[in-house]
């Protein structure tokens, strides 16, 4: 599955009425960081994405999500289910963690 882009328009109907559990990379172009995570969250999307929905948002883009679900720092990523935060990760990750944490909310 692909890694869908959610904006603060299609952050509701896309994240928080999701059937599945979706992780949310909260992402900005200046941010290195951001940079080497993604590449590590569109393999996962390939690996977990039949039972997850995996999404990124431009924070540069859509300041309004971010704002309302408290992200302070980036990158960011947030686990929902049922519309909920159930799980959150700030900073750099290796894929060993990412894995740690998207087999905790499945």
């Amino acid at each position: 599955m692909a890694v869908i882009e959610v904006t603060d328009t299609t952050f509701e109907q896309e994240v928080l009425k999701a059937t599945k559990p979706v992780l949310v990379d909260y992402w900005a172009d200046w941010c290195s960081p951001c940079k080497q995570l993604s590449p590590i969250v569109d393999e996962l999307s390939e690996t977990y994405g039949d039972r997850m929905v995996f999404a990124k948002l431009d924070t540069n883009t859509n300041p309004d999500v971010p704002m309302k679900q408290g992200v302070m720092a980036l990158p960011t990523l947030q686990f929902f289910v049922n519309g909920e935060v159930v799980s959150a990760l700030q900073g750099g990750k290796t894929k060993a963690a990412l894995v740690k944490a998207i087999e905790s909310v499945l």
